[in-house]
Formats: C-alpha cells, sequence, structure tokens
C-alpha cells in the first residue's frame, strides 16, 4: 500500500503538469493563429505556426490518456487488497476513464491540422488506447458496484 499511495503522490503531481502544459500548448495555438496572412510569405509561415503548435497541443492530452492507464492499473491492483470500508474510492477509475476519453478527443480536434504522416499515426496510435482504457475502469467499477452490494 506504501508503494502505491507514493506513486500515485507522483502521479497527481503529472497530472497536474500536464494541466499546465496543456493550457500552455493551448496559447501556442491561439498565438499562431492570431499570426498576420496579409502575404503568400506570411500565409506559409502562419500556416507551419499552426501545424507546429498543433502537434504540441496534442502532446499533453498523450500524456494524459497514459496517466489515465496506470490510474487504471492502480485501481485494478488496489481492488482486491484495499480496505472494503473504502472500497468505492478505487472506482475513481471512472475518473481516470474521464480523463482518458476527453484528451482522446483533444487529439483528435488536432489531427486536422496535423500534415505530418508520423506525428498523425503516433497520435492515432495514443488516441486507440483510450477503448482499452474505459473498458478497464468499467470493470473496475463493475467489481466495486459487485462487492458493495453483498
Amino acid at each position: 500500500m506504501e508503494r502505491i499511495i507514493d506513486e500515485t503522490d507522483e502521479l497527481r503531481a503529472v497530472a497536474l503538469q500536464l494541466a499546465e502544459d496543456d493550457a500552455a500548448a493551448f496559447t501556442s495555438v491561439t498565438d499562431a493563429y492570431k499570426l498576420p496572412k496579409d502575404t503568400d510569405e506570411a500565409k506559409d509561415a502562419r500556416s507551419a505556426a499552426i501545424a507546429k503548435a498543433l502537434g504540441g497541443a496534442a502532446k499533453p492530452p498523450t500524456e494524459v490518456i497514459a496517466a489515465a492507464l496506470v490510474a487504471v492499473k492502480f485501481a485494478e491492483e488496489l481492488l482486491p487488497i484495499g480496505n472494503r470500508n473504502v472500497i468505492t474510492d478505487v472506482a475513481a477509475a471512472e475518473a481516470a476513464r474521464a480523463a482518458a476519453t476527453t484528451a482522446r478527443v483533444n487529439v483528435e480536434i488536432n489531427l486536422g491540422g496535423i500534415k505530418d504522416e508520423k506525428i498523425r499515426a503516433e497520435l492515432v496510435a495514443e488516441a486507440a488506447r483510450v477503448d482499452d482504457i474505459a473498458n478497464r475502469a468499467e470493470q473496475v467499477t463493475a467489481a466495486v458496484r459487485k462487492e458493495i452490494t453483498k
């Protein structure tokens, strides 16, 4: 239990940093859209800046997906060994599911402006992990609900 507490404390710090990173990445996108487009050269520079910013904006959500998977793994680990008086806390896997599914949408919204096929493929692969995370979280919640009806 001590190991899990220590590691979830670290995960919480990571999640808070990801929120800050996401806000900064969004600012980069809005700044890129504000660039001038009055000449062909300016339009090209603006388009390149937007594409770069959108690629950067997709990074924090992919890291949220990875963090959500870690959170669900902790919930799975705690389920059989956790204190039965607070077993509903393990259903916080639902929060991880929500984070992952929301992050997937944030990745997908950025895909339209990302022209680099390698980056697109990496982002699509990361987003594809969300279904597994959501299914695992659902299984944890089902197990918790079963336990509390005993």
